[in-house]
């Protein structure tokens, strides 16, 4: 039982660790759970994403992908151009502070479906995700022979804690972030964050 709970803490300890790194996902999660805009389909799309992920590292699909490098290489070109373009849509709130992006109100039905799909997109289209999450993740759960199932469970209670509290306790800093400037600061930084991933992701990591 004692091995079990310390497998269990390895996961969610190595999970954690790599998870609340500054990203896009991260940045996006804020963003909406400030905006109080679909937060929980957000949230669990995060969650979830990763918890299959995680399965499939900790499965050991992770060094089958690896036999194919090229694959990773096409899916780092499409999500480096996704999270450009995420990036100009940010910037461009930020010069024009007048847009639908710094409203806070409820949100449309429209908007909820472009959330969802943006959530999705700028998850699975994001190589860093899989390199976390299948590869890392998969290879430290290897590690921990018949108890490696029990290390992923660990890394995906982490990652649905993170998200959680990214998302819902991001209203707390509703007070904070109801003046145009701050929503202005806060695209800022969501856009150089968005902008230098892609870059990075376009350039080969």
């Amino acid at each position: 039982m004692s091995s079990s709970l310390a497998a269990a803490a390895a996961g969610f300890v190595s999970g954690l660790s790599l998870i609340v790194a500054i990203g896009a996902q991260n940045a996006f999660v804020l963003r909406q759970g400030v905006r109080r805009d679909a937060v929980l389909a957000v949230v669990g799309i995060c969650a979830l994403s990763d918890a299959a992920l995680i399965s499939l590292g900790v499965g050991g699909v992770g060094a089958l992908v690896v036999a194919w490098p090229g694959a990773v290489r096409a899916v780092g070109l499409v999500g480096g151009a996704f999270l450009l373009c995420y990036g100009v849509l940010a910037a461009r709130r930020v010069l024009r502070p007048g847009t639908g992006g710094l409203r806070t109100e409820g949100a449309a039905a429209g908007s909820r479906r472009r959330a969802v799909l943006t959530c999705l997109a700028m998850t699975w289209l994001n190589p860093h995700v899989y390199l976390d999450t299948v590869f890392l993740l998969g290879s430290l759960a290897a590690d921990r022979g018949d108890l490696r199932w029990t290390f992923g469970l660990g890394a995906a209670l982490a990652s649905l804690c993170w998200f959680a509290a990214l998302g819902f306790g991001a209203r707390l800093l509703g007070r904070y972030l109801a003046k145009p400037a701050a929503w202005r600061v806060l695209d800022g930084l969501v856009a150089l964050t968005m902008a230098g991933l892609g870059l990075m992701l376009v350039a080969g990591f």
